[in-house]
């Protein structure tokens, strides 16, 4: 008598709406937002507050794309640890929702689609910065340090940093100090950026092996690191004003206000370094922070912005000149 074997595929059927959600979860939106508001920054004070509608729209929407694939492949690299650690399991490929082929050719298409329209729409520079992106990232992040180096975050934050240079070359064609100014200010906020969430999720890290700073020094090292990076911030937030001249006084204050406010946060946290709920707040103002820093930039490069301080100063000048000299 012959057995008759069943088979059953336990995978649940998707509909058309839930398979598009996964493929948008594998490029991970929520980073991608953030490094468009630093895209978009460095358009906009390149072109001081006059850039081109379409060409913003090409730029920001090809640095979408570009962000999507790097993240997608990084999805596709680290399905083995997301399996175990309990806030990535869930995601589309570990879940099984997504195979690593399918995501492959999803990313491959995002990277095309990236260059093809920043190549036509803006300039071969800024495709050719998205590009390098994508390869720092999985390349020099993903692969070679995340799970051999405690400067996995320093050395890969260059990835992180290279969308306000896409924004400056599509807006201009060059590359000019002011844009390697803000590559650093991105390059420098994002050890404490990470290692405030490398300090929440630990445990997860630890788990799999990948030697984040605080798994390997303690979470003590770790806040000295965040407090030392987020005071070195400051002054290279101010280079923008002095000596480049590329910022105003509007934009002074709103990076000394941050950055203070960032340096006291940091500050809390060395004194607490086992406190999680003050390593949650350092991370979510350092997101905040960045936000605000990128709109304090865009409000100082508007012409309305530069023809009041200017006015303001003239004014001041007037008004001192009434002062009886002694």
């Amino acid at each position: 008598m012959q057995e008759t074997v069943l088979t059953t595929d336990f995978r649940p059927k998707q509909t058309f709406a839930q398979v598009i959600q996964n493929y948008v979860q594998l490029t991970k939106p929520r980073i991608i937002l953030l490094l468009l508001i630093t895209t978009a920054g460095g358009m906009w004070i390149a072109s001081q507050g006059q850039v081109d509608p379409k060409l913003l729209l090409a730029t920001l929407t090809g640095g979408a794309l570009a962000s999507g694939a790097a993240n997608t492949i990084n999805c596709i690299y680290d399905r083995d640890i997301d399996s175990m650690m309990d806030r990535t399991r869930h995601r589309p490929l570990p879940s099984g929702r997504v195979q690593p082929r399918d995501a492959a050719i999803f990313a491959i298409a995002l990277a095309t689609l990236a260059f093809t329209l920043l190549t036509t729409v803006a300039n071969f520079l800024s495709a050719c910065l998205a590009m390098s992106g994508i390869l720092v990232y999985v390349l020099v992040y993903t692969h070679w340090l995340k799970r051999h180096s405690t400067q996995n975050i320093v050395i890969g934050g260059a990835a992180g940093a290279i969308p306000p240079l896409v924004g400056w070359a599509a807006a201009t064609g060059d590359l000019s100090w002011a844009a390697w100014i803000l590559f650093a200010i991105i390059f420098m906020w994002t050890p404490p950026h990470f290692w405030a969430l490398a300090i929440m999720i630990q445990d997860d890290y630890a788990k799999v092996g990948v030697p984040m700073l605080p798994v390997v020094v303690g979470n003590a090292a770790t806040s000295r690191q965040i407090f030392y990076y987020t005071l070195a911030l400051i002054p290279v937030t101010l280079l923008l004003v002095y000596p480049l001249h590329v910022m105003g006084a509007i934009y002074c204050g709103i990076a000394l206000l941050l950055g203070g406010l960032f340096v006291h946060k940091a500050w809390k946290l060395m004194q607490t370094p086992s406190e999680y709920q003050m390593a949650r707040s350092v991370f979510k103002y350092s997101i905040l922070y960045m936000m605000l820093l990128c709109a304090g930039m865009g409000i100082d490069s508007l012409p309305a912005t530069h023809q009041f301080t200017t006015t303001f100063a003239d004014n001041l000048q007037t008004y001192l000149s009434y002062l009886p000299h002694q």
